[in-house]
């Protein structure tokens, strides 16, 4: 059994089957927070995080200009967006863990750590949701090729703490907070109960990756003397290649510590942007 919290980050980067990765993210979760509720703090330790991490045989990872369009008006177009969410969801259990052993170089306050593996453990449960909503649908994950380029955002900002914040939580999740609410309303419409409370409970979820986010971004700055607002301009145009995309949920970015002056300035750069 892993020692340290960075063992355990590992433990989680190199196990490939969904379902077991996300099994071992949670208990590791659990055990990390019962040692902290019995007022005793793991070591987060070292340890060499993979490059990429470990990854089932399927689902064909493709470029995403390759990745098949379906209409989400039909029972196959549904299919393919929960299995698209399911592979966001994969991803980012492995980018919330990825960031613990990555910077453990940097002395960061416990509630880091403690956010992080929060975001981890909920991620797994979002995967598993979508799991489940897949097999209720007759389908499972693996069943359609998916986005190669989630894992790019881990890989640009490999040796940067304050890009990896600007661009994970602050960009990519919070492009979930806008585009979920219309993915819950078409499972609204077509009946779809289970989806609709999956995607209900991740929409309510990713609000708190993406306050962690923005919370440890205005901690580096503030420790750095830097103005915020312009830093994370200045790395997700250095990291994001492409303008970020509206509209904007400005309530739920503001709840999550977004303000749009940090956004908005992005958004009418020229090119396309990379969706989450």
């Amino acid at each position: 059994m892993p020692d340290t919290l960075a063992e355990m980050a590992v433990d989680v980067l190199t196990t490939a089957d969904g379902r077991e990765k996300t099994a071992k993210s949670r208990a590791h979760a659990s055990r990390w927070f019962a040692a902290r509720d019995a007022g005793q703090r793991l070591p987060v330790g070292r340890a060499a995080a993979p490059l990429r991490p470990a990854r089932p045989e399927a689902p064909a990872l493709l470029d995403p200009r390759d990745v098949p369009r379906r209409r989400p008006g039909s029972p196959e177009g549904r299919i393919a967006l929960l299995h698209a969410v399911a592979h966001i969801e994969l991803n980012a259990v492995d980018l919330h863990w990825d960031i613990i052993p990555r910077f453990a170089h940097i002395e960061m306050p416990p509630g880091f750590y403690d956010d992080w593996v929060k975001a981890a453990d909920e991620e797994s449960k979002h995967f598993n949701l979508m799991c489940d909503c897949l097999e209720a649908a007759g389908s499972f994950y693996g069943a359609l090729p998916a986005h190669a380029g989630m894992w790019r955002a881990a890989e640009d900002t490999v040796d940067d703490l304050a890009g990896r914040l600007a661009v994970v939580p602050m960009v990519l999740e919070a492009r979930g907070l806008d585009v979920t609410p219309g993915m819950i309303e078409v499972f609204r419409k077509a009946g779809a109960k289970e989806a609709v409370a999956a995607l209900e409970t991740i929409y309510a979820e990713e609000v708190g990756h993406v306050t962690y986010g923005s919370k440890w971004f205005h901690y580096l700055c503030g420790a750095g003397g830097i103005d915020p607002t312009p830093e994370f301009q200045r790395l997700v145009r250095h990291y994001f290649k492409g303008a970020l995309k509206p509209p904007f949920n400005e309530e739920k970015r503001a709840e999550a510590g977004l303000a749009p002056d940090f956004y908005w300035p992005l958004a009418h750069q020229s090119g396309s942007a990379r969706n989450r």
